[in-house]
């Protein structure tokens, strides 16, 4: 019975809690909930892991991660609740190919970018999932992905809190507790910057954005996104630059100042002194963070 482990917290928008916290978070539809790991509830003879297809993990994080995005992907697993006779998609961990090579290069100088490094991009569970289910679940991906000769994983936490443009809470803010729990290296953030936000609480991405810039594939994708909430269908013969301008004031599209994702790295050798023979880019700190940044 799920409802014997769920538990909502008292404040439905608490931030990120402590690392020692007794909770851990949930994602159902894009909307957060919490568990008591004390409940404990947790059995792995109820659940398997196993690789995914590209479409069924694409459609799982479109319509239960915060960012309702996806990234570009070349290892997915998903985690399968089992007891109840038939096997129900209750999570997705996605892990592929960073924006730039040197998310990669710089975090695992010594390792080939994209083949023997990769960045985890998603990684979501529902409801369905009772305490202490992500460090099982993660631990299970980095075998897989040790077996097919990944040694490290880099992966970010999003302190920011977002909301839409009608004051709902689309990304609490995150400082990677399941990171942190299962003894990743904290190394700092990544570059600040600033975030181009939509009505709904999404962002515009900066690569989407030169997609229309420059008419590359998948720019109409991104355009009919706009359009949704409102901006103008492009006419023949428009400067795409001036389109998108006009299209984000159009659509009250606001800017929000970013301080940088927290950074984390798994080095996934099989021991410890494997572990420890791969090279950091940069230094380890001794410190985690413990609060999300302020709203902006």
């Amino acid at each position: 019975m799920i409802a014997a482990y769920q538990q909502m917290l008292p404040l439905a928008e608490l931030t990120e809690v402590a690392t020692a916290s007794d909770w851990c978070r949930r994602w159902t539809y894009r909307k957060p909930s919490w568990r008591r790991r004390s409940d404990g509830g947790f059995d792995a003879r109820c659940f398997e892991v196993r690789p995914l297809p590209e479409k069924p993990a694409k459609e799982f994080v479109l319509a239960h991660h915060y960012s309702a995005s996806y990234p570009s992907a070349t290892r997915r697993f998903g985690l399968y609740r089992v007891d109840s006779g038939e096997a129900r998609l209750s999570g997705v961990a996605v892990f592929g190919i960073p924006a730039g090579a040197k998310v990669l290069t710089r975090s695992l100088p010594e390792l080939r970018p994209n083949v023997e490094s990769l960045v985890c991009s998603r990684f979501v569970l529902t409801d369905a999932c009772p305490g202490n289910s992500e460090s099982w679940f993660l631990s299970r991906c980095f075998s897989e992905l040790r077996a097919a000769g990944v040694k490290g994983v880099v992966s970010f936490a999003d302190p920011v809190p977002r909301r839409s443009a009608d004051g709902t809470l689309t990304a609490i803010g995150h400082i990677g507790l399941i990171y942190q729990a299962t003894n990743a290296v904290y190394t700092g953030r990544a570059a600040a910057r600033t975030l181009v936000l939509l009505p709904d609480g999404t962002i515009l991405h900066d690569r989407a954005a030169q997609k229309i810039r420059r008419q590359e594939q998948g720019h109409r994708y991104c355009e009919e996104k706009l359009i949704k909430f409102g901006a103008a269908v492009p006419r023949a013969g428009a400067d795409p630059a001036e389109w998108l301008r006009d299209a984000l004031a159009d659509i009250g599209a606001r800017r929000i100042r970013h301080r940088g994702a927290h950074r984390y790295i798994f080095r996934l050798g099989a021991n410890r002194r494997e572990r420890e023979a791969i090279r950091l880019g940069d230094p380890p700190l001794t410190v985690y963070p413990k609060l999300p940044d302020p709203p902006d």
